[in-house]
């Protein structure tokens, strides 16, 4: 295995500089953002603009990470594909299509997205819809030999209060999701914090979905047990910021998660690729010195275990 972090934490910079910054500090690979050029999303950026990438300037990409020691473990555009505008689905899943052709362009594994979620409809409804959408992302990445990886965040307030925003969080809705759509090259970015938070077992699917385990997010939560005791497990309604309800995401080793189990289930299934730090701790963001602070203590707990 070896340690890597998404782009988006490092805000505009230009990709260039996060490369230099991460192979001076000790990382192997980059998640790389790829988010439209314009586009008002929370905890995003647009590293590499896919719709305008011309091969030319994927290659001057390709060496200066290799002339630095790194890879690209994903392209990531994390967005709702199942939006209930089917103008706005459409345009996710063209861009959904422009990042696989940019993966394809770079020697880039795989693209990460979300599957989202049409709000209008019950979760179970809407995997009809998921698996006419991904049916066709899913194949037309395959025939690229590109692998789609879905992250498992429940995405909760992201459309309705008090609802989550995707349809792929827990272990039973995998089932579900592999059995719509069972390509081989179709998995997930196995991030351990989003079951933590929900009270879900963490370790224990990782064996059950092996073959399915593409990339891993290192990202760490903390419960606060009286938080919860008093919110109840659908938090805190009357919320003045974000991740002050029950739970809170951390930087590896900072909260709850127990990565020396989670590696031992992981090298025990074969994993060998990226552990990729997700970083949107709220204590070590608002300037760029407190997220490379955040980044270089996440790699200095995680490394340990490579």
């Amino acid at each position: 295995m070896y340690l890597g972090f998404l782009t988006v934490c490092l805000g505009n910079m230009p990709l260039r500089e996060k490369a230099q910054w991460a192979a001076k500090n000790g990382f192997k690979s980059l998640e790389i953002a790829c988010w439209p050029k314009s586009n008002d999303r929370d905890y995003s950026s647009s590293d590499i603009d896919v719709a305008a990438l011309t091969q030319k300037e994927a290659n001057e990409i390709k060496g200066y990470m290799k002339d630095l020691g790194l890879t690209i473990s994903s392209l990531a555009y994390y967005d709702n594909n199942l939006h209930k505008d089917l103008t706005q689905r459409a345009f996710v899943n063209n861009h959904v299509k422009k990042c696989i052709d940019a993966a394809v362009m770079l020697g880039t594994p795989a693209v990460g997205t979300f599957v989202g979620r049409n709000i209008d409809k019950t979760i179970a409804d809407n995997f009809d819809e998921f698996e006419e959408v991904f049916g066709k992302l899913v194949g037309y990445a395959e025939e690229k030999g590109i692998k789609i990886i879905i992250e498992n965040c429940p995405m909760e307030n992201w459309q309705i209060k008090g609802l989550p925003g995707t349809i792929s969080f827990t272990p039973e809705l995998w089932e579900e999701m592999f059995k719509r759509v069972p390509n081989k090259n179709f998995g997930l970015n196995y991030d351990p914090s989003h079951l933590l938070m929900q009270l879900i077992d963490y370790i224990a699917p990782i064996a059950a979905f092996k073959d399915r385990i593409f990339h891993v997010h290192a990202k760490d939560a903390e419960v606060f047990n009286d938080k919860l005791a008093y919110y109840g497990i659908f938090n805190r309604q009357f919320s003045k910021s974000w991740g002050d309800g029950y739970w809170r995401y951390r930087m590896p080793g900072l909260g709850q998660v127990k990565f020396d189990e989670m590696f031992k289930a992981l090298k025990a299934i074969g994993y060998d690729g990226v552990m990729s730090i997700e970083h949107e701790d709220p204590l070590y963001e608002g300037s760029e010195a407190k997220v490379k602070e955040g980044l270089e203590l996440g790699r200095k707990f995680l490394e340990k275990y490579i």
